[in-house]
């Protein structure tokens, strides 16, 4: 139940104002024994003609205190108290009765939303660096689906660009066939790396390269062969990734797609006069709104990735007709983005107000970045395998005896993992230390996954005699816990007005920990029947909070651990 709209109705009732109005300064009191929700009656004295305290007086003495333990008035502020007892039955009544689907809401019904990420750039290796952009365009695209919105998640491939040219360039100078048959991402890495060491000592390898990349453009058999090829082993090779973390998209549609579109949009551009000559390339100049010159087309004539996806947002908005278009693509992309939307903008199209860059912060590992070009990478596979092979270590050293350990590591390891990419603000650097990652202490994935398997070795040890006894909650910590039960969507519709997955994080971290404050102050064992009923019956919600909420973020239960 909304407390807060039956309050705001009621206060409607009593003072001829508009509920709706009312709903929105309907505050959570700082301390418990303030109250569970108050009303400023700050906002009632103009119209009521009377000072604020009196106001609270007044409505105390003739509110309505049904479902209220009682309300009283507090200086200006008109308190209100839940029924411990009827409001713990009636949130554990909703959780239960609709299992999976507490907390699915209708919100976006009739809207669609694209997510754009992960988009890994073909002929290199899925690195640990990109699990930001995976895990965080996840939970959203999870998050939105869960809110009833006709949600389309998109993989937007780099598969194109200048940097395939000198690929194509490096193959044919320095390629292995036997190697890249045997391991194709890491041959690929190594001539990429050998071209820029090359390129160095050799400046003209860069316009061998820059005249390979022409070439694929132009449909050449030879580049065209090489790059389907170079594009189709690195898909493989991305799809053992994507199974492994149990991710899927709607649209696998690369830069190179809208390659044929390109000539129509650039002409576009230039009819609407927004196309200038500067050494030689075509811009749009974007001067007046404190932005560099937009590169449409560079000096040697070839595409630019500001062009490919001003092209594909085009596309996008022709085929979905959708009402926002996330790109989940790290900060440091800030000014690219804004030029596109800017350049959107300019040529008329209304709906570039809808497109959001959803930003984010560089990640250190062991204090490197990352840089394919210079071969330091850390490979996400390798990162998942350490991960799970340590969970699997802790559970041999803590629970020896525990069946299927294999599937209990790997939900652990690559829950950690996940989890670390969002429970913190999107725009913070990640110092990722994989000893925290793994923690069963503090605020990792671990620690909520022990508390559900917690929970369930409760139920499993103690038999629910009446299943539809859920009154005599009375306890603070039962309450607590009931209240966080309660603000799932709450959470959720904040983190996807903000853009900000972590606010949804924090909420399971403290289901989690009023949970465990309940777990170790209430001893369901010495609890008599019916109430004991009623605590297994709040076990239940609560692991099914924890199950559906850790869904949206893309991770698994464990049932023992």
């Amino acid at each position: 139940m909304d407390y807060k709209q039956l309050i705001a109705e009621r206060l409607a009732d009593q003072t001829n104002t508009n509920a709706q109005a009312l709903y929105g300064l309907i505050e959570i009191p700082p301390r418990p024994e303030m109250g569970d929700y108050a009303f400023p009656c700050f906002a009632l004295a103009k119209n009521l003609r009377k000072a604020p305290p009196l106001i609270a007086q007044s409505l105390a003495a003739s509110m309505d205190a049904q479902g209220f333990e009682k309300v009283e008035a507090l200086g200006p502020y008109l308190n209100f108290f839940l029924n411990k007892s009827e409001y713990s039955a009636a949130v554990i009544s909703q959780v239960l009765s609709q299992g999976p689907d507490y907390g699915n809401e209708d919100s976006g019904h009739g809207k669609k939303i694209l997510v754009e990420y992960s988009s890994p750039n073909i002929a290199k290796p899925f690195n640990v660096a990109l699990m930001y952009t995976t895990s965080l365009g996840n939970a959203l695209y999870r998050m939105y689906r869960s809110e009833g919105y006709d949600t389309v998640g998109i993989n937007h491939l780099g598969d194109y660009g200048t940097q395939f040219g000198k690929l194509i360039c490096a193959y044919r100078l320095w390629g292995d066939e036997e190697a890249l048959q045997a391991d194709p991402i890491k041959e690929l890495l190594r001539i990429y790396v050998k071209f820029h060491e090359e390129a160095e000592k050799d400046p003209s390898l860069d316009e061998a390269g820059r005249t390979a990349f022409r070439n694929l453009e132009s449909g050449a058999p030879y580049e065209m062969g090489l790059w389907n090829r170079f594009k189709e082993l690195s898909l493989e090779d991305f799809q053992k990734v994507y199974d492994l973390l149990d991710i899927r998209f709607d649209s696998l549609k690369g830069e190179a797609s809208y390659s044929e579109s390109l000539p129509e949009v650039i002409e576009e551009i230039r009819a609407k006069g927004l196309l200038s000559e500067s050494q030689g390339a075509q811009v749009v100049l974007l001067d007046e709104y404190n932005m560099p010159p937009a590169i449409i087309l560079k000096s040697d004539g070839s595409s630019i990735y500001c062009t490919r996806d001003i092209t594909a947002a085009i596309y996008r908005k022709k085929t979905y007709d959708f009402d926002k278009c996330l790109y989940v693509v790290g900060s440091p992309q800030a000014l690219h983005f804004r030029q596109v939307f800017k350049v959107l903008e300019l040529m008329g199209f209304e709906w570039a107000k809808d497109l959001i860059h959803v930003g984010f912060g560089l990640v250190k590992f062991q204090g490197m970045k990352f840089s394919t070009r210079q071969g330091n990478v850390f490979y996400l596979t390798d990162l998942l395998d350490q991960a799970i092979a340590r969970a699997r270590e802790i559970i041999e050293e803590k629970n020896p005896e525990l069946p299927n350990k294999d599937e209990v590591a790997r939900k652990i390891g690559i829950g950690g993992v996940k989890f670390i990419y969002l429970k913190n603000s999107r725009e913070k650097e990640i110092l990722f230390d994989l000893n925290e990652v793994l923690s069963f202490d503090g605020e990792t994935a671990p620690y909520i996954q022990y508390t559900y398997a917690r929970a369930r070795s409760v139920l499993r040890r103690f038999p629910l005699a009446h299943p539809e006894e859920m009154n005599g909650l009375q306890e603070k910590e039962e309450f607590e816990l009931t209240k966080e039960l309660d603000r799932f969507n709450e959470a959720k519709q904040e983190a996807l007005a903000r853009y900000e997955p972590s606010v949804f994080t924090r909420y399971i971290l403290d289901v989690a920990k009023a949970f465990n404050k309940f777990y170790n102050n209430i001893n369901i064992g010495n609890t008599e029947e019916p109430l004991r009923s009623a605590r297994l019956n709040l076990l239940l919600a609560t692991c099914q909070v924890l199950a559906n909420g850790l869904n949206l973020l893309g991770i698994d239960v464990v049932e023992q651990m």
